[in-house]
């Protein structure tokens, strides 16, 4: 008996609560909703007050209110994880509200939201491209801004993953015996993250992909392309003459002088 008593008051509170919602979302009183919309973001009820203020906004816009109330509801849609559309309110608030306060706290959380979409290194980087061009203009925008320090490791951790990517992207091709792309990408690997510690083996598998290519190439074009991976040999040794893959590299080195004499090359 306690216990259908129990869950009577709650289906009962329960739907007070929900009547109470829908009364003011419903009551046309500009005042009353933002007033509760505030209240229910203050409760962390995000949903509840994103949906009261985008119904109170349109009678403030113009209003000294409109400001607070365009700023708590950019931050619904981040507490709610919704962070496409939070990067655009954020944005949105930051060219509307040109001479506000908050105008850079808001270009930081828009950038920020799309570094929150950053996914793993596997995945597609769309937003990681974005989060680092919207940093980027942050840095410009706001150079003596006390967020730089913490931009520039939110940077760093996006072109690692970045880096990985493209590196991963090149072995790919490698790994499954596509290599005329492998070599394309190894090179733009190494354009793109010269630094990179990854630099020294990307140059040998260009290198020993390369060598394959000019293997298994017809007659006419072998002498160009043995020339080609003697040239990337060259640039292999300058760049990593103690390198763990020296032999490997010197047997094609090797093998490559031999085949280029059957062009009465010396």
């Amino acid at each position: 008996m306690k216990k259908a008593s129990w869950i009577l008051f709650l289906i009962v509170f329960l739907g007070s609560c929900k009547s109470e919602f829908e009364g003011v979302r419903q009551s046309g009183d500009p005042e009353r909703i933002y007033k509760k919309a505030e209240e229910y973001y203050d409760l962390e009820e995000y949903y509840k007050a994103q949906s009261l203020f985008e119904l109170a906004i349109p009678a403030y816009r113009g209003k000294e209110l409109a400001e607070t109330l365009f700023y708590k509801y950019a931050y619904t849609f981040y507490y709610t994880g919704e962070y496409i559309l939070a990067s655009h309110y954020f944005k949105n608030f930051a060219n509307t509200f040109y001479n506000s306060p908050k105008r850079e706290e808001m270009d930081f959380m828009s950038s920020y939201s799309l570094y929150k979409l950053s996914p793993n290194y596997k995945l597609d980087q769309s937003y990681t491209d974005k989060a680092i061009e919207g940093f980027q203009v942050f840095v410009n925008t706001y150079p003596n801004s006390e967020r730089i320090e913490e931009i520039n490791g939110l940077i760093d951790e996006m072109r690692d993953k970045q880096e990985k990517k493209s590196y991963e992207q090149a072995y790919l091709y490698y790994n499954i015996g596509q290599f005329q792309a492998a070599v394309v990408a190894f090179d733009n690997f190494l354009k793109d993250y010269p630094g990179s510690e990854m630099s020294e083996e990307a140059r040998f598998l260009k290198l020993k992909s390369s060598f394959i290519i000019s293997e298994n190439s017809i007659y006419e074009k072998q002498e160009e392309r043995y020339d080609k991976t003697l040239k990337y040999y060259t640039d292999f040794m300058k760049k990593h003459p103690e390198s763990k893959w020296l032999n490997e590299a010197r047997d094609i080195y090797e093998n490559s002088i031999k085949e280029l004499k059957k062009f009465g090359r010396v």
